[in-house]
């Protein structure tokens, strides 16, 4: 069963507490797709961190993966993430 939008910002303050994000829930947008048949959720992120200072996308993203790693794939199918540094904006 895919996580809440709550379950997942709880997640993101306990674990990145500095970081500013945006989560949006787009299953309703995958009816139908193999990794929403198992009940798991595609969500867009938006976060910005300034741990994300000097890094590349790749490690980016490897950060906010650390946060839900026990959730993928099972809960979570597909997270896209778009993550910046404070001095790159929102």
């Amino acid at each position: 069963m895919r996580p809440t939008l709550d379950e997942i910002s709880q997640r993101l303050r306990e674990r990145m507490p500095e970081a500013q994000f945006d989560i949006d829930d787009d299953s309703h947008r995958h009816a139908g797709h193999a990794g929403a048949a198992g009940g798991a959720g595609h969500y867009r992120l938006q976060i910005v961190s300034p741990r994300f200072a000097g890094l590349s996308t790749v490690a980016r993203h490897r950060l906010v993966y650390d946060c839900f790693g026990d959730w993928m794939p099972h809960r979570i199918h597909a997270l896209s993430i778009v993550a910046r540094s404070p001095d790159e904006g929102a």
